[in-house]
């Protein structure tokens, strides 16, 4: 025990059984501590209820996280030592063909268009690493997550409009006519390095 440790200690007041200092014993927690409003906390992961149904078979973005497999690992790229000793990493999956939760006309559009990103099992695979912070890194996957979905939620795009297609055309007659200046530029240097044929010396 240290000269600083003694001293505190000496400055302690002891009385019923409890360490005081300034008249405040030490010993007391209020109701409002982390300890007890977050009993064990370590990134406990807490699912609400979803939100009530509406109107049309459309994804609300409720991703329920006991449906999800999340794994954390170490984090790549620059961070000093700090990237050595914390799983930042994040790593979402879950067997797309299972999703109860997503509607089942865009289960099966997602089907069609991630099926090159299934694995065997049927697993659906998102990371993040954005961040050096669990949370943040969990929050992007599932911003990532909602963003596929909803992108095959969307309208067909229609055709390009006749504007679009003007300049299409223009840019190609364009790039045509480059093309062409080139290669007689080209032509030109080349035959200005021969011999010039038919003069005698």
């Amino acid at each position: 025990m240290n000269k600083i440790t003694r001293a505190f200690i000496g400055v302690l007041q002891h009385s019923n059984n409890t360490y005081a200092l300034l008249g405040r014993q030490l010993s007391y927690k209020s109701d409002l501590s982390l300890d007890k409003i977050y009993p064990n906390a370590r990134l406990q992961l807490f699912t609400p209820p979803p939100p009530p149904p509406k109107s049309g078979d459309k994804f609300n973005g409720y991703i329920p996280m006991d449906k999800l497999e999340i794994t954390y690992s170490r984090s790549s790229g620059p961070g000093g030592q700090h990237v050595n000793t914390v799983n930042t990493k994040v790593d979402v999956r879950f067997k797309l063909a299972e999703a109860q939760w997503i509607p089942e006309q865009t289960r099966q559009k997602l089907l069609q268009v991630l099926a090159n990103k299934l694995n065997k099992e049927g697993y659906y695979f998102i990371k993040s690493d954005l961040t050096r912070s669990q949370q943040l890194n969990l929050a992007d996957a599932l911003e990532k997550l909602r963003t596929v979905i909803r992108a095959q939620e969307l309208d067909a795009p229609s055709g390009p409009s006749e504007e679009t297609l003007e300049k299409l055309r223009r840019r190609q007659e364009r790039t045509a006519r480059q093309r062409l200046q080139l290669k007689r530029d080209r032509a030109q240097i080349k035959a200005d390095r021969q011999a010039p044929s038919g003069i005698d010396f």
